[in-house]
């Protein structure tokens, strides 16, 4: 059951995340760096990142002294153990939602890109299983997958956004209450 924003306290655990947007995309691009040219360096990351030297070397040596990553006496870069399983998860959960947002939602490569990197490394492990079984489900060759994702495709609003018509909607419109204002960009 999904609770009120105001009756939950769970928006503050936001911060107590284990590891930040920006810590993540580090991770990723050092164990992205040694599986494609077998070496990483500060510059490296940043260039990687789109970042300045400066701005790595503070993230890196944050990450270093967290035990995630390693750093040899030549400077190349490496991951811990721990590194590792937080680059893995990382990669792993940003697959799985870009999966259900393009390929079973619909949204557009871009759109689905930009949402997983949003969520990529806050999301439980708890939710990232459910979602890959999910995923198994609806994208095996079960018939009655097959008729789950046909009438997905074939689905239109039955409501019209008036929640005494929906069998799904409670008090207000599921739709409605997720709206919100068009940007500039949304009208092109």
């Amino acid at each position: 059951m999904v609770t009120s924003i105001m009756a939950s306290d769970t928006w503050k655990q936001f911060e107590k995340n284990p590891i930040s947007h920006s810590a993540a995309h580090h991770i990723v691009a050092i164990a992205e760096l040694i599986e494609r040219v077998g070496y990483a360096r500060v510059s490296d990351v940043a260039r990687n990142l789109n970042i300045t030297r400066g701005s790595a070397s503070l993230t890196l040596k944050a990450l270093k002294q967290r035990g995630l990553v390693v750093e040899d006496e030549n400077r190349f870069l490496g991951l811990s153990s721990d590194g590792e399983s937080v680059a893995n998860s990382v990669r792993g959960k940003k697959f799985l939602f870009g999966r259900l947002f393009h390929d079973l939602l619909g949204v557009s490569d871009e759109t689905a890109d930009e949402d997983t990197c949003k969520i990529e490394h806050l999301v439980s492990n708890e939710t990232s299983e459910r979602l890959a079984e999910f995923l198994r489900f609806a994208i095996s060759e079960d018939p009655q997958a097959k008729a789950f994702l046909a009438a997905w495709k074939q689905y239109k609003e039955p409501c019209d956004h008036h929640p005494s018509d929906c069998p799904a909607c409670l008090s207000e419109c599921m739709v409605s209450i997720c709206d919100l204002p068009k940007s500039e960009e949304d009208d092109r």
